[in-house]
């Protein structure tokens, strides 16, 4: 298994890698299916949330550093030619590409059976109706505050109020199910964990909580930062009792539990106190055309090089399957190994 930064500077030849049999799956050399991919169509976001990046210094990418819409295209459809079914689209803020709506319909064209979009919702009671017809199947949507006032504070500018008018757009065109996402950071917005959690007593959603990760720009927020999911748990049950422990699901990253009586559901995603590596089934696409291959390590294989040298649809096939099969079992944290190379506005979480 290699380690490090794993920078293919150009194309691949076949001498350079192994030839991959394209009847099957792509699976990793842990037998873990790998057929999800995150894509980030863009670093830049129109937030400044604390825990995603710094307030200033932020160096974006140049636009002739990401990959254009074809690029973009060919890697999808080579994806779905190694097995991959479901796609995700993340940023920075995904709704700042201005061709997304086409984008969308594109993906879903090339055979993705499933696209979702993680999105902080400020443009999606515009947007909504557009991206549903073109084939968004469902969002996931930032809210990591109900009070307006540290909602602004938390995104660094934010309008709570923009995000609700989102949430309520997508569900009525229904872009669902309706998952909203909280990262939860000691000292922010951890005292509002139960109101967060009581959104789903009488809505149909997934309200998630995530743990605030150490990555390159914000590592001293993680650092203080962390609320271990126990504690959050621990929250919601003092004032509602036991909950329902739902389990997790096939190659999810969120344990679930219910509220007793609630119509919707909770999701813990613990990826740094208790990391679900060994279903990981996910893959991410920077928007400068690097796969990733785990989110907190710093592994990653450079595509953009080689369509920009001619490489066909069938030889990134082959290099997404090589990438697949160099997939580490997991993240380095427990061992002190921090990922450097990229914050999570270039990943897409």
């Amino acid at each position: 298994m290699h380690s490090g930064n794993l920078h293919f500077g150009g194309f691949m030849s076949a001498q350079l890698i192994p030839i991959y049999d394209t009847t099957a799956p792509a699976l990793d050399s842990y037998a873990r299916r790998i057929d999800y991919l995150r894509i980030s169509l863009t670093d830049r976001c129109n937030m400044r949330c604390v825990y995603c990046m710094p307030a200033t210094g932020m160096q974006f990418m140049l636009k002739p550093e990401l990959l254009t819409s074809e690029e973009l295209l060919l890697v999808v459809r080579a994806a779905v030619a190694a097995g991959f079914r479901k796609v995700r689209l993340t940023g920075g803020e995904p709704s700042l590409r201005p061709d997304l709506v086409e984008l969308v319909r594109a993906i879903k064209q090339a055979g993705i059976a499933h696209i979702a979009m993680t999105t902080n919702a400020l443009s999606l009671q515009r947007q909504a109706q557009a991206l549903k017809d073109a084939g968004l199947d469902r969002v996931n949507i930032s809210i990591d505050s109900l009070d307006p006032q540290k909602f602004r504070q938390l995104t660094r500018g934010g309008s709570l109020e923009k995000v609700w008018a989102g949430i309520h757009q997508a569900e009525a065109v229904g872009l669902r199910p309706l998952k909203l996402n909280a990262v939860i950071v000691r000292g922010l917005n951890d005292d509002e964990v139960v109101q967060l959690a009581e959104l789903t007593l009488h809505n149909p959603w997934e309200m998630r909580f995530i743990e605030v990760m150490p990555l390159t720009g914000v590592a001293n927020v993680a650092e203080d930062g962390v609320v271990a999911t126990a504690e959050l748990i621990a929250q919601i049950e003092a004032v509602h009792g036991p909950m329902d422990d739902l389990g997790l699901a096939a190659a999810d990253s969120a344990r679930r539990y219910r509220i007793p009586g609630a119509r919707g559901k909770l999701g813990f995603i613990s990826a740094v106190t208790d990391p679900f590596c060994a279903s990981c089934n996910r893959m991410r696409l920077t928007a400068d055309g690097r796969l990733h291959l785990c989110l907190l390590r710093d592994d990653e294989v450079d595509l953009r090089a080689a369509i920009r040298r001619g490489a066909s649809q069938r030889e990134i096939e082959q290099i997404v399957r090589h990438a697949v099969a160099l997939k580490p079992w997991g993240h380095g944290l427990p061992d002190g190994v921090l990922p450097t190379l990229r914050g999570m506005s270039a990943l897409g979480g």
